[in-house]
């Protein structure tokens, strides 16, 4: 199958861009200013990852049916991803912020380093909640659209 014909690359593909967007969006109104490096930037809200993610597997479950044992992979895929950027990349950016914070006090009466870690690197809850929405009804509306194109009245299943 053409990778650029399979609905469930652009299910995962347009989720992530979505969540990028949004982020940016929201970074727009947060500091009145439009910034691009939202656009490819980890962390804020939503979770781009989690969208990915749940995009890839919502999707896959809608082309292959959510009985297929490729959708397991996908699902677990899903939730380690999101696991991991509300736990694990969340506490490594609160470390960057604590270390951020004692480098600043070090640097004001020695000379080190004026390098900041990135502290931005995880999600909240919320954050996560929000990507996996974006994905799911992304996917939902890509797979659809690609059934109307192949003259099904719906989704087609195995």
């Amino acid at each position: 199958m053409d990778l650029f014909a399979n609905p469930c690359f652009w299910a995962a593909f347009w989720s992530w861009t979505i969540a990028q967007s949004v982020k940016m969006l929201c970074g727009l109104y947060r500091t009145r200013r439009l910034d691009f490096s939202y656009l490819v930037s980890t962390g804020g809200m939503p979770s781009a990852h989690s969208a990915f993610a749940t995009g890839m597997a919502t999707s896959i479950g809608l082309v292959a049916g959510f009985d297929s044992p490729v959708v397991i992979v996908a699902m677990a895929f899903a939730m380690i991803t999101m696991f991991d950027a509300s736990t694990v990349r969340r506490a490594a950016g609160q470390q960057a912020r604590l270390l951020n914070e004692m480098i600043a006090e070090l640097f004001k009466e020695h000379h080190l380093s004026e390098m900041k870690l990135k502290e931005l690197l995880g999600h909240t809850r919320l954050e996560v909640l929000m990507g996996a929405i974006i994905g799911i009804l992304t996917a939902m509306l890509v797979v659809s659209k690609a059934a109307e194109a192949a003259g099904f009245a719906s989704v087609p299943t195995p």
